[in-house]
């Protein structure tokens, strides 16, 4: 017999608001008096089980019951080794489904990690290799817990993470300055104990050290690389005297005329749902669901200390875990909306991030000018933007990942990458060939970092099509006498086999994603276009990790046709696997796309050969895409931007020097 929970509904006002504390709760709840979950059986994940898009439109557009209430579980049975999906009805109090998935390993738990430094600091030969070294107040060690990846010695079915170990010399240290080099551990985390532990030989531990915070800078035996803070920045204020222009009711946002709702889950993070322009007083849809589907950050250092970091963040470790409490005037500027976040611990009980999600409005200079330079009237309008953003700190590496809307109805995503490096020690003198120094006796292997962002699309409504566009010259002859021809060639995705495309800047290469059933006034379909930027591919070859479990990255564009069970570039569960699956498996199938509820993927990587000036802490290095309108309007959609305040239109075009740009809420 069910048990009925009493509706914890209170406060959801659209069926895509994120779970609450009380749901997480209630879920944990469900979960033990109805399956007997016991204590050995851990709470990866819970979040919101999303209803179908049918069910969200349907309700969207009647007004008619919201759909059932539902949480997903994702459970790990440590007695068992075995993956458990739950699904919970909070409307009904009910599990509804619960299965167990054989022969995967789900993402790394906080509390494995915590664990793992306390398990390998006690073994008694680690503690003997760290000796070799010279260390013997094992409390000043840090130890770093890599995802285990695949390695064919490893043995088949066990649960298992591959620490690695720097050294503090105080407790506020940076202990990446200090990496034990060679040092290879391996923990088996059901029987939570050190299975494995191999040393290649002992390098010195670098001497200097890398400290970045101002209290630790300018220590005698710690001195970094400058002598002094500036003392000539003076402040910035960012001010709005009226507010911002947005509103938020719950996770639902409008912003000018964008209408979207901020959502969250544990494993992507920062989710946006329903993104959609309002045009001539219509809301008209343009993404349905936008979400980082992935990360994988492999290394190119065949060194037994390095040849191990082939990490999924996402689905490894899970994005939305990591999320920082953000700080105003810190991390974000401005009039801020900050959204919390609501995640769980491994008991099943809530753990709220506070501020895990900032949103704001920044000045994005001019819009758009003209000046005729006959009548000497100028026209000028300031354009800003809507900032949704959050941090992540994987380990050594902090990822920001921000969402832009533009007044000219735009999209941008952009990951800001800062952290610190992962480092190698080298002998004195030497030179290391898989990377550069960046200090004495201290390395950063190269490497690079994919990403994926899944977009399911909605342009001006479920069904729409893709296009590949090149611009290409036309060959010399009567249509191109004079040698400058050029055209644009539109060649259709139909069909998913056709759909894995990459980049090609010397074709000025984008992706328009159409709606054939809807039309500008001109006779064209409604659309936007995918626009590439800074890009690479792997360099790991066939026989690789990266090649056999990050086939996504291997292409830049992947269309399919929706599955609301497609969620992850590289499947499921990466942890562990050997193949993890994922796009090479959803485009087996050959569906056709022609007209059809689309997902556009799009994969980018950023290319690092580590810099000295990436040391001690990394200047942010920037990555990611633009969504422009093409045909989606009938001209320019922010011509109806007010001008500021005071009058800088019109007139003869001369100004005061001292304008304030109320459009873009900054004194200039």
């Amino acid at each position: 017999m069910a048990i009925h929970a009493p509706d914890v509904r209170t406060t959801t006002s659209n069926p895509l608001e994120p779970l609450s504390a009380d749901e997480i709760r209630r879920t944990s709840e469900i979960l033990r008096e109805q399956r007997e979950v016991g204590d050995q059986v851990r709470f990866v994940m819970i979040r919101l089980q999303e209803p179908s898009k049918q069910e969200v439109l349907g309700h969207d557009r009647t007004g008619g019951p919201e759909p059932e209430r539902m949480a997903f579980a994702l459970l790990y049975d440590r007695a068992h080794q075995q993956t458990v999906e739950a699904v919970v009805s909070l409307t009904s109090g009910a599990v509804t489904s619960w299965e167990v998935v054989d022969g995967v390993q789900p993402s790394v738990m906080l509390e494995e990690f915590f664990r793992t430094e306390e398990i390998t600091r006690a073994d008694p030969r680690w503690q003997e290799a760290m000796r070799k070294r010279g260390v013997t107040d094992f409390s000043l060690t840090m130890i770093d817990p890599w995802a285990a990846g695949y390695d064919l010695e490893d043995p088949r079915g066990r649960r298992l993470i591959r620490p690695l170990t720097f050294v503090r010399s105080r407790e506020d240290d940076n202990g990446y300055a200090r990496p034990v080099e060679g040092l290879i551990v391996l923990v088996d985390l059901d029987l939570m104990e050190v299975i494995d532990v191999r040393d290649h030989g002992v390098v010195p531990l670098p001497e200097k050290a890398g400290n970045y915070m101002a209290e630790l800078a300018f220590d005698e035996d710690n001195r970094p690389a400058f002598t002094g803070l500036r003392d000539d920045v003076r402040p910035i204020e960012i001010t709005q005297s009226e507010g911002p222009s947005f509103t938020v009711d719950g996770h639902a946002v409008s912003w000018q005329k964008w209408r979207l709702r901020v959502g969250y889950s544990p494993r992507e993070g920062l989710v946006l749902h329903q993104i959609g322009y309002e045009d001539k007083g219509r809301l008209r849809p343009v993404i349905y669901r936008a979400s980082l589907s992935e990360m994988y950050i492999p290394y190119a250092d065949p060194a037994p200390t390095h040849r191990i970091k082939n990490v999924f963040d996402e689905g490894e470790y899970g994005v939305g875990l990591l999320l920082n409490p953000l700080q105003l005037g810190c991390d974000c500027l401005g009039e801020i909306h900050y959204f919390d976040a609501v995640a769980n611990d491994q008991d099943g009980q809530p753990v709220t991030i506070p501020n895990a999600i900032c949103m704001h409005e920044e000045d994005y200079g001019v819009a758009w000018k003209h000046t005729d330079f006959r009548t000497e009237k100028m026209e000028v309008r300031r354009s800003r933007r809507l900032v949704i953003s959050c941090f992540a700190t994987v380990g050594n590496y902090e990822y920001g990942f921000f969402w832009y809307l533009y007044t000219d109805g735009s999209i941008q995503f952009e990951v800001k990458l800062t952290g610190v490096i992962s480092t190698g020690a080298v002998p004195p003198g030497e030179q290391p060939r898989f990377g550069n120094l960046v200090a004495p006796g201290l390395y950063g292997p190269h490497h690079q970092h994919f990403f994926n962002v899944r977009l399911d699309m909605q342009v001006d409504g479920e069904h729409n099509s893709v296009y590949e566009v090149d611009s290409v010259p036309l060959p010399p002859g009567a249509d191109n006498p004079y040698g400058n021809a050029w055209v644009t060639q539109k060649s259709l995705l139909g069909r998913e086999s056709e759909a894995q495309r990459l980049i090609d800047p010397f074709a000025a290469r984008v992706w328009y994603v159409v709606n054939p059933s809807s039309v500008n006034e001109l006779g064209q379909p409604a659309g936007y276009k995918l626009m590439p930027g800074d890009n690479v591919l792997p360099l790991q070859q066939e026989g690789s990790q990266a090649f056999s479990r990050a086939q996504f990255a291997y292409k830049h564009l992947w269309v399919t046709a929706y599955d609301p069970h497609e969620m992850f570039a590289a499947g499921d569960y990466p942890n562990q696997s050997e193949n993890a699956g994922g796009l090479p498996e959803f485009v087996k199938a050959d569906r056709p796309l022609e007209d059809q509820d689309v997902v556009v993927w799009y994969s980018f990587g950023a290319h690092h050969v580590v810099r000295p000036e990436d040391w001690p802490v990394m200047p942010v290095s920037y990555i990611g895409f633009h969504l422009k309108p093409v045909g989606f309007f009938d001209g320019n959609p922010a011509l109806d931007l007010p001008p500021s305040a005071p009058s800088c239109h019109t007139g003869n075009g001369h100004g005061n020097g001292h304008a304030t740009a109320g459009n873009g809420g900054v004194t200039r």
